[in-house]
């Protein structure tokens, strides 16, 4: 792509966001003064503001640059990935969130591995949970900071002045502005850049949808012109037809219940302020997901039908569909609007991570093993600049493997965290044995199939083509959290005040 120093609109808009980001870091700077306001926002969040703050720590730039250009690869087969938004804002609420935050009333929780040892009593299972939070932050951190760099260099045409030294010097910036307002402020500011971030999104992808229905007909000439094409053909519109039902399904069965355990978006439910609020929240963060997504969907059916018509060059490369259709067919403001969004996307779920991976350092592992830390806002800070340092060093070493990392990560969440979670809090019989062994074996199997997929001797078979380590990862952790269950035949023993929370 070439530089974008030529048009300053888009350089002027990217820029005012930044400015506003660590606005808000610094503002937030005045308002942490404790550990709750660094890991939970002092628990003051309302329910609009934890709805979009939900959805922009959910939605990464894979939504914004990897999801059209998944979608001119495999056709209407990538938005399986999307189908389950019409119900995870009600699974998260009405399955996790309303125990989750009734805890944190009874005890002090301010991270998911806390609930793991308030809910099981289990400090095997809390120290598990907080590895896999580790090690899924860490992967997921340095996916942003590779994709910041990339669109950076795009954005400010760096590459052209920089040469070589372009990626790494665009990925150290961005690491700096992230780091500076989390450790600035913590949880407090993460939320209301979310907040900020969200709004952004929202407004970029509905504005671009409409761009991309004017500019391609609407839906239905598009999806003629896709199914005319020799080059996408009819099949590019079959919801199966580009991945394969096997990896269809398996995505859809990630996405949709292995949202439960993304602890970026569970840990909003324990900064509302007014937990009967709750009921509200799928309403907000399902028409938010909603809207945001839609450009994914116009990007995504716009490019392919401008390229049947030859009124775009067929892509080199799929992930420059969403820049090709903005530097080409949208306004200057617009396309600054969308990096701006983009932007936003990234930012916000790097710097929930940071503060997820901060805590899982300072709290959640040294509680695991007997221990606490006296200074833990102060031992927060310092844990968000290493954690930076180190994400950036693995974006940098492994600048190849964005996909691999998000989806590891996702992948790595939804299989350790997502069965124990879920059925955790909502049957009692479960036992700190099985939910230690559920995280382990989900955690441990989403890496060892994601390696071996990738690096997969040639003695060795593969999985059935097409099936997504984590899904298999995820079933295997079910599995283990109900047969461990079964096999364990000892009472459960809950404190009272947890016990009822359970029975709510």
């Amino acid at each position: 792509m070439s530089a974008l120093g030529g048009r300053p609109w888009i350089l002027i808009v990217a820029g005012l966001y930044l400015a506003a980001t660590l606005a808000i870091g610094f503002w937030a700077l005045r308002r942490t003064r404790s550990a709750a306001d660094f890991f939970v926002a002092g628990r003051g969040v309302g329910v609009v503001a934890a709805g979009l703050a939900t959805m922009s720590a959910a939605f990464s730039g894979f939504v914004f640059l990897g999801g059209p250009g998944l979608t001119y690869r495999l056709g209407l087969a990538a938005l399986m990935i999307n189908v389950p938004v019409s119900f995870t804002g009600a699974l998260l609420a009405w399955v996790i969130g309303k125990r989750l935050r009734l805890l944190a009333e009874v005890r002090e929780v301010f991270t998911v591995p806390d609930a793991f040892r308030v809910r099981f009593g289990s400090r095997a299972a809390s120290g598990l949970a907080a590895t896999a939070v580790l090690v899924g932050s860490v992967g997921y951190l340095a996916a942003q900071i590779l994709a910041l760099g990339v669109l950076g260099e795009n954005l400010f045409g760096t590459r052209e002045l920089l040469g070589a030294w372009s990626l790494p010097v665009v990925m150290a910036i961005g690491t700096v502005v992230v780091t500076s307002y989390c450790v600035a402020g913590g949880m407090v500011a993460g939320v209301y850049t979310d907040v900020f971030q969200g709004a952004v999104m929202v407004g970029a992808a509905t504005a671009v949808f409409v761009q991309c229905l004017r500019v391609g007909g609407g839906l239905g000439e598009m999806t003629r012109a896709i199914a005319a094409s020799p080059r996408f053909g009819a099949g590019f519109l079959d919801p199966l037809g580009g991945a394969g039902a096997a990896a269809a399904f398996g995505f859809f069965f990630v996405f949709g219940i292995g949202v439960l355990g993304q602890p970026h978006m569970v840990h909003k439910f324990l900064m509302l302020r007014d937990p009967e609020r709750l009921r509200y929240l799928p309403l907000v963060l399902g028409v938010a997901q909603s809207l945001c997504l839609l450009i994914w969907l116009g990007i995504g059916l716009a490019v392919p039908a401008l390229v049947a018509r030859g009124a775009m060059p067929p892509l080199g490369q799929p992930d420059d569909a969403a820049p090709a259709f903005l530097l080409g067919f949208a306004p200057q403001w617009l396309a600054g609007v969308v990096f701006a969004g983009a932007l936003a996307a990234i930012m916000s779920t790097a710097s929930s991570l940071l503060n997820l991976g901060a805590a899982a350092l300072v709290r959640d592992v040294p509680r695991a093993c007997g221990r606490r830390i006296g200074d833990e806002l102060g031992a927060g800070r310092l844990a968000t600049v290493g954690l930076a340092i180190v994400a950036a060093a693995v974006a940098w070493g492994y600048g190849d493997l964005i996909a691999l990392l998000g989806t590891f990560a996702f992948g790595t969440f939804a299989a350790a965290l997502g069965p124990a979670l879920a059925i955790g809090l909502n049957w009692r019989r479960v036992t700190g044995r099985a939910a230690a062994a559920s995280v382990a074996v989900g955690l441990f199997a989403n890496l060892g199939l994601e390696l071996l997929q990738r690096w997969r001797p040639a003695a060795l078979p593969a999985l059935r083509p097409g099936v997504p380590a984590s899904a298999v990862a995820l079933a295997a952790s079910f599995v283990t959290l109900f047969v461990v269950t079964a096999l364990d035949r000892r009472a459960v023993e809950l404190p009272a005040d947890v016990a009822a929370v359970l029975e709510v």
